[in-house]
């Protein structure tokens, strides 16, 4: 079994304050991680850090298993909380765009772009102007542009932030697909049901990851019923560490 990502001992400090403390991540490949924490916790950090987008100030990161290099990187997809879009641009353009950087040209380009409009259930407003978009529709094309180049890897922070219940759920649903296909997927959230659904999570607290496994092993080692009641007694058992 090959590892997508291996980052070990990561540090990050900003002037007086420490990010990240001796933090060590492998993903599995074929597998869906979820790395929960509260807010400021450094999980959009460690994310960009893991993506080469910020330098670590000490650590090690391997990506499939070699330092990281172009190519690599563009076995990536990535989705930022903040959504990377042109908003003067339609969504048709904007996915067009990034169908370009990624070396899709021609009949294959639109085929595909068709094909993640579809699976985002944006297809029948391509042709609609970003600045019209909702939130909720913005973070969709976001999750688009990031499918387009069918990766191995998927790097999604916060990614169903501003969805309704039943665009997350058949979002969750296409996370799972994508899994099955042999994608290994990294998600940033919030939201304590979707961790559930997750291989395994890890939580970050205070720039250290305190506890980590699958959700359903968690419940049983912390003797709780439910997922939310894992992140409270993660972040008390943290606490006094």
């Amino acid at each position: 079994m090959s590892f997508p990502i291996k980052g070990e001992h990561l540090h990050k400090k900003y002037k007086n304050q420490i990010v990240l403390n001796d933090v060590s991540l492998t993903l599995q490949e074929g597998e869906i991680y979820g790395l929960i924490g509260p807010s400021g916790a450094g999980k959009t950090t460690l994310v960009r850090i893991l993506l080469g987008l910020e330098k670590a100030d000490s650590g090690k990161i391997e990506l499939f298993e070699q330092r990281p290099t172009l190519n690599a990187f563009r076995s990536l997809g990535y989705m930022a909380q903040s959504d990377a879009l042109y908003s003067e641009l339609s969504a048709y353009q904007n996915l067009s765009f990034f169908a370009s950087i990624q070396g899709l040209h021609g009949k294959a380009k639109k085929a595909r772009i068709l094909e993640v409009a579809k699976a985002v259930e944006l297809d029948k407003d391509l042709k609609k102007s970003v600045a019209q978009f909702s939130g909720g529709m913005k973070r969709r094309l976001s999750l688009a542009a990031a499918l387009i180049h069918q990766p191995r890897l998927y790097l999604l922070d916060e990614p169903t932030v501003g969805l309704d219940p039943l665009i997350r759920k058949k979002l969750w649903t296409l996370f799972h697909y994508l899994k099955e296909k042999g994608a290994t997927i990294i998600v940033t959230t919030h939201v304590m049901d979707e961790v559930a659904q997750c291989s395994r999570v890890g939580l970050l607290s205070e720039g250290k990851i305190i506890a980590e496994g699958a959700p359903k092993a968690l419940m049983q080692r912390y003797h709780v019923s439910s997922v939310e009641d894992i992140f409270i007694a993660m972040e008390k058992e943290g606490a006094k560490k």
